[in-house]
């Protein structure tokens, strides 16, 4: 990657069509492209090899594309696809300088490459720039008269394009005024259109549906060097907010999110490759995907590495934590909200998918510890209530209204305790747990009545053989005839 003169630029696909992934994501990196949204635009430049191409890129945007030695004669410079960042240009705008067409250095009969690159710079730009010559326009054998058949033919293959920007930048303009080039160059391009084999669905299709066509005309680099960076600095005025309502970039359709720009290209020149057909909405659902998928689990891994929940998810488990749900709803809630501001600008169907995955897996991360929180509770306030209890039976208290003055005054802090334990993102039902402290509270004031029962029939035992054992006694050691019917008689007396 090379960084010299303020300017960042890597070679994205070699000569050979490896696609350079390490390249692209240190760009990504260098440029912070994933900070941008969907506030970037691409531009490419596609033409005739040695037609100039990176010297109008450079004086363009300020880029430091390798350029021809005017005096080694031509020859193929860029090869492959380079991409750079514009310098000074809002919002951020990438730009890529396609290998030129119709070089030796391929051949004539391999034209693979070319139709490969060309469906790859349409697939992701925003902006095309077509370099051609002022002399090839009108003439039967111009140097772009291929280029731009292979464009309009791969153009086919995408299904569902968007709108794309064709800027046709003429060359060495002679002294013929462009008003007049230009209706010629017009002709041109409608007639290539006309003649390129169209499928069924597009056969009367206008060139309008799928290209805005722009004409521009700079003078010669080598003979009017002041007069084409004159007129060079006045185009660069059209590329500053590109992607503004009216502005020089297309409808951006099929435009993905800057985080997911690395994987996307990655995806369109694999599928290019492979020779298939670009069905752009589908790539676009596919990377957002893909990329909601990756941010989802970051923020997942993120969560279970936060020490604000690590140390909340360890002190549960040993006892009761006040606020327990504002805190824990606090850490998931910022959570949710990261994932939330990285995914914003993908797909909305699957962005809201993978949010409701992620928050299933943070729900069943830390429902453990609600259980925990709420085994708490309930231990706690069964704790609670059997003191109180005890303490209201021995201050003389009614034992039924004990009973429920406890009963009803526990099972409500109970209920303010849970409510204090619920996380706002979850909609978990404490019945259960209320229900088993209901239990073990009936339980126990069973218990206690069981034992005072016991304890009062004891007591009565004990009082009744107290004032029965002496009498009885007494009437034995002096028994006759008469015992029985005085014993019966002192029972009588008893009741």
């Amino acid at each position: 990657m090379d960084k010299s003169d303020g300017c960042c630029s890597t070679h994205l696909i070699d000569g050979d069509g490896n696609f350079n992934v390490d390249g692209i994501e240190n760009f990504m990196k260098e440029v912070k492209l994933a900070e941008c949204g969907l506030s970037y635009a691409v531009v490419s430049i596609m033409g005739p090899q040695s037609s100039g191409k990176s010297t109008l890129l450079n004086n363009l945007f300020g880029t430091n594309f390798r350029e021809m030695d005017a005096f080694k004669g031509r020859s193929q410079t860029t090869k492959g696809i380079w991409m750079a960042r514009c310098v000074g240009i809002e919002p951020c705008t990438l730009v890529m300088d396609l290998e030129g067409t119709d070089g030796r250095e391929r051949g004539e009969d391999d034209t693979a490459f070319e139709k490969q690159s060309s469906l790859f710079g349409l697939a992701v730009s925003d902006i095309v720039l077509i370099n051609m010559w002022c002399h090839d326009i009108g003439r039967e054998q111009a140097a772009n008269k291929p280029l731009l058949k292979t464009v309009f033919q791969v153009m086919m293959r995408l299904f569902s394009p968007r709108k794309t920007t064709l800027m046709f930048v003429i060359r060495d303009k002679t002294r013929t005024p462009l008003e007049n080039l230009e209706p010629v160059l017009r002709e041109d391009i409608q007639k290539i259109w006309d003649g390129v084999p169209k499928p069924q669905a597009h056969k009367d299709t206008p060139l309008s549906e799928f290209f805005n066509v722009e004409v521009v005309a700079l003078s010669s680099f080598e003979e009017k060097e002041e007069q084409f960076k004159e007129q060079v600095e006045g185009l660069r005025q059209r590329f500053f907010h590109s992607i503004a309502p009216g502005g020089l970039a297309g409808d951006r359709r099929a435009v993905v999110p800057a985080s997911g720009f690395s994987f996307s290209a990655q995806q369109i020149w694999k599928i290019i490759k492979e020779n298939k057909d670009l069905d752009l909405p589908a790539h676009k659902v596919m990377v957002a995907t893909v990329r909601c998928e990756e941010i989802a689990n970051e923020k997942f891994a993120s969560f279970i590495a936060n020490e604000e929940w690590r140390q909340l998810e360890e002190t549960v488990q040993s006892q009761p934590v006040p606020g327990f749900g504002r805190k824990l709803s606090s850490i998931l809630d910022a959570c949710l909200s990261e994932y939330d501001a990285e995914a914003t600008y993908f797909d909305e169907g699957v962005r809201s998918s993978k949010r409701s995955q992620l928050e299933e897996k943070l729900m069943q991360l830390v429902q453990p510890a609600y259980q925990f929180m709420l085994g708490h509770l309930r231990s706690g306030t069964l704790d609670k209530f059997k003191e109180a209890f005890d303490n209201a039976l021995n201050s003389g208290k009614g034992f039924a209204a004990a009973a429920r003055d406890c009963t009803e005054y526990f099972m409500s802090q109970f209920d303010e305790g849970s409510a204090d334990a619920e996380i706002d993102q979850a909609n978990w039902d404490c019945s259960r747990v209320r229900d088993k402290l209901q239990r073990d509270i009936d339980v126990h004031v069973a218990a206690v009545s069981s034992a005072k029962l016991s304890e009062l029939t004891t007591t009565y035992e004990t009082k009744l053989n107290d004032a029965l054992s002496g009498p009885i006694e007494a009437l034995f050691e002096g028994a006759n005839s008469d015992t029985w019917p005085a014993i019966r008689k002192l029972l009588r007396t008893r009741d």
